[in-house]
């Protein structure tokens, strides 16, 4: 029916109602005793509710994007490897976003030419930065990854898979503090935490240990007004919460997770009382407008995705490997364990669908924990798995493990001497740091061998793109992922907006098709 030239829209012409986010809605009694919902002058019909225009910027904390320059509350990730290229990096940047570098496992030297670049093409931007990921094993090389970045001026900082504070994180957060002519703390970089435990969330809500404070102080890491400052702010204001992700992941449900970390920054802001509430933000299980939207709506301040970028054209991965990515469903993944902290059992999340890497890491993984040296493997199972798992002899292995180490950190082969333990933990994690290697540049000939990051999430959203233009992984770009998956949970927002306030939308409105956005 018509009313002074304006649609009333119910049943299935309502879809076009909840895609024009921009515009206000009134919801209105219809002649009929019904609820509607008019575009417009709602001319003489009584309105029940008015809803104003709703923009995907305005979904997530609008402070998050005053702190970090963004137009949009929006983080792409730090896919290790340098798979989240400097190409990446900026066009996030430039999109109003932001993006961050995926140094873990990069050499310092690149890094520090990454960082010089990127600080060179986004000069003045706030809104970009660098991955620290937790190196156990390598304490020196946390500092010395702190000391780039600090040296670099890198305005963000995203630190990742930390188990503990440490004091590179500490000096990070802290070095730069300065107070302003208006008595506001004011940090000379962001530090935003990705955690999925509550027990490590909290060390990075509250401020750092008074003794790690003391203890860079005196060895001149700090100044003095910088240690003061420190004890007063939390170790880093934002915190991601990562739910099932792809890498190092707990497995853990957005939909429980959130909330809990959430509840934790309220009574943790109640007892320090410093004055700046942290934002919590949300990752992991991030592939389609549904989940973003969902993550909105359970609080998070900034969303922020990873394994659905791995397919855009700026992932520094392989073609042959972008193609197994494109067509893995949402099951179509493995736990297996971890190059980096392997000698610990830690484990990462990785593609299944068309490669063996899971099982016969576990296999490595199963011999280490099963005998005290190469040489007390039984031939039989030494063969096997140089034949099936490494594609090489061990003694090959070792030699160029042995260069390797050698090159960037001799005390490993020192030790390796002296323990038998730590030279099999060399040799097997040489498969897992080539295996990554072998899907960047695209070894086909070990494509079986492939270790590809990933979770859930890129199953959901390929069944999402599907049809659309960005079914081929040609036409993905992080910036349309970007502005399709805010654009649509915006859409969604709406949606349930209507429907909370009685209007009989139908399940086509909460179906959100990918189009090219500007």
């Amino acid at each position: 029916m018509k009313v002074q030239e304006r649609t009333v829209y119910q049943g299935q012409e309502l879809t076009d109602v909840v895609a024009r986010v921009r515009e206000t809605v009134h919801i209105v009694f219809t002649p009929d005793g019904g609820v509607g919902a008019v575009l417009g002058d709602p001319g003489g019909l009584d309105v029940l509710a008015t809803l104003p225009p709703l923009y995907p910027e305005w979904l997530g904390d609008r402070r998050f994007c005053e702190v970090h320059g963004t137009r949009f509350p929006y983080v792409a990730g730090e896919m290790a490897n340098g798979i989240a290229t400097p190409q990446y990096v900026i066009a996030m940047a430039q999109a109003g976003m932001i993006g961050f570098y995926g140094a873990a496992g990069v050499p310092l030297p690149k890094v520090e030419t990454v960082v010089q670049h990127l600080g060179s093409v986004l000069a003045g931007r706030p809104n970009w930065g660098v991955n620290l990921i937790h190196s156990p094993q390598d304490p020196a090389q946390e500092d010395r990854m702190a000391d780039l970045l600090i040296a670099g001026r890198v305005p963000a900082v995203s630190v990742s898979a930390f188990m503990d504070l440490t004091p590179a994180v500490v000096r990070l957060a802290a070095t730069g503090l300065r107070v302003s002519d208006s008595g506001q703390i004011v940090r000379a970089r962001q530090i935003l935490a990705k955690v999925s435990r509550p027990e490590v969330a909290a060390l990075f809500m509250a401020p750092p240990p008074e003794a790690v404070v003391a203890e860079l102080r005196a060895r001149g890491r700090l100044t003095a007004t910088e240690a003061a400052l420190a004890l007063r702010i939390p170790v880093a204001p934002d915190i991601t919460v990562e739910a099932d992700s792809g890498g190092h992941t707990d497995n853990r449900p957005l939909v429980s997770l959130l909330p809990r970390i959430i509840a934790l920054r309220d009574r943790l802001d109640n007892l320090y009382d410093h004055g700046q509430e942290v934002r919590i933000g949300a990752a992991g299980g991030l592939g389609t407008p549904h989940a973003v939207a969902a993550a909105f709506a359970a609080g998070a301040a900034y969303v922020l995705t990873g394994t659905v970028n791995q397919t855009c054209i700026e992932a520094g991965i392989s073609a042959d490997a972008k193609a197994l990515l494109a067509r893995a469903d949402i099951a179509d993944v493995i736990m297996a364990p971890a190059a980096d902290m392997f000698e610990l059992g830690v484990t990462v999340q990785v593609l299944r669908r068309g490669v063996m890497f899971g099982p016969r890491a576990k296999q490595l993984y199963q011999a280490y924990r099963d005998y005290e040296s190469l040489e007390a493997i039984p031939a039989q199972a030494r063969w096997r798995l140089e034949r099936s798992v490494l594609g090489a002899t061990i003694e090959e292995i070792w030699s160029q493990t042995r260069t390797y180490w050698l090159q960037r950190d001799p005390v490993q082969i020192a030790r390796a001497q002296s323990d038998p333990k730590h030279r099999m933990a060399l040799v097997f994690r040489w498969y897992l740091g080539q295996s990554s290697n072998w899907a960047i540049t695209g070894e086909v000939s070990r494509r079986a061998d492939y270790q590809v990051w990933c979770g859930p999430a890129i199953g959901a959203f390929n069944q999402w793109v599907e049809a659309s233009f960005l079914a081929e992984p040609a036409n993905r770009t992080v910036v349309q992922v970007a502005l399709n998956l805010m654009e649509g949970a915006a859409v969604l927002t709406r949606a349930h907006q209507l429907r909370t306030f009685g209007v009989p939308v139908p399940a086509a409105a909460f179906r959100f098709v990918p189009r090219y956005l500007a």
